[in-house]
């Protein structure tokens, strides 16, 4: 079976942001943003997994929390999709402030 890859709406920034995850059944993680876009991100958690559909928030250190659904999931790794995308100035400041300079 073959999957169709789509191409990104908006360009991924490479980060490493510290962030707290909170399903809807209360269940809490601490992970890091490996990469951000407006509409998104790759998370990568420590010990819960998440399933493909699953509502979540995540709330980067300092900041306010950003719901989503996660829409894939690989290991240890889940892209979430945010309800409503990130203000693009905010997104340059998380760049800005956690990028991560190694390649993707």
């Amino acid at each position: 079976m073959t999957r169709t890859v789509l191409p990104r709406r908006s360009q991924r920034r490479s980060v490493a942001l510290a962030v707290q995850c909170r399903t809807q059944s209360g269940l809490r993680d601490d992970g890091e943003i490996s990469d951000i876009s407006v509409e998104g991100c790759c998370l990568r958690m420590r010990g819960i997994y998440f399933r493909v559909g699953a509502r979540l928030i995540v709330r980067p250190k300092g900041m306010e929390g950003m719901s989503g659904v996660v829409r894939w999931v690989s290991s240890d790794l889940a892209g979430v999709e945010f309800d409503r995308p990130l203000y693009g100035p905010v997104l340059e400041h998380i760049a800005a402030t956690h990028g991560s300079h190694a390649s993707a």
